[in-house]
């Protein structure tokens, strides 16, 4: 098991690199290792645990175990600063569909199930919550405001991490009423 940083990872080219803290360089992140865990693409500077494996041509992460990416800190591998603002939305999770994204654009779409609105994400939201990219068609959650021009996703998790974290909500309320995990 190691830990380490995402130095930077290509969700087009399906590979990318985590910095650990050793001298026997940078372990190779491939992209079906990413989606074994349920996520597209991650943050550069998004803390990684995962196993590690020696191969011919160096180090290649073979099971992620952890991603996390600690709100309020700016990412190490961050290379430019920005003014958009992420606030903080009192709203539920809604699972929802990526319509499209463009990375180059910097934004893209995604439809929250039964609702025709479409929903504005912008590249910044994805950063702030440890993802670099969307695929057409992936599973996610998001928490909307309503901007000027329509839905804005507040805030946008991997599929995986709103399935944990409604869970994680649900125990409160089941234990206040009497119900017994198992």
């Amino acid at each position: 098991m190691m830990k380490g940083h995402v130095k930077w990872f290509d969700s087009t080219k399906g590979y990318g690199f985590v910095i650990v803290d050793d001298d026997d360089g940078d372990v190779l992140l491939h992209a079906n290792v990413l989606r074994n865990f349920g996520r597209s693409s991650v943050a550069e500077g998004a803390r990684i645990t995962m196993e590690v494996q020696g191969t011919e041509r160096g180090r290649q992460a073979v099971e992620i175990l952890e991603i996390e990416v600690v709100a309020g800190e700016e990412n190490e591998g961050a290379k430019e600063e920005s003014a958009f603002v992420i606030e903080k939305v009192d709203a539920p999770l809604q699972p929802a569909r990526v319509k499209w994204f463009d990375k180059v654009k910097g934004f893209g779409f995604v439809n929250a199930f039964g609702d025709p609105e479409d929903v504005f994400v912008h590249m910044e939201v994805l950063r702030h919550f440890g993802l670099s990219d969307l695929l057409p068609g992936e599973a996610v959650c998001v928490r909307c405001k309503r901007g000027p021009r329509g839905k804005t996703a507040a805030e946008i998790r991997s599929w995986d991490f709103a399935n944990t974290a409604l869970k994680d909500e649900a125990k409160p309320a089941a234990k206040a009423a009497g119900v017994r995990e198992g």
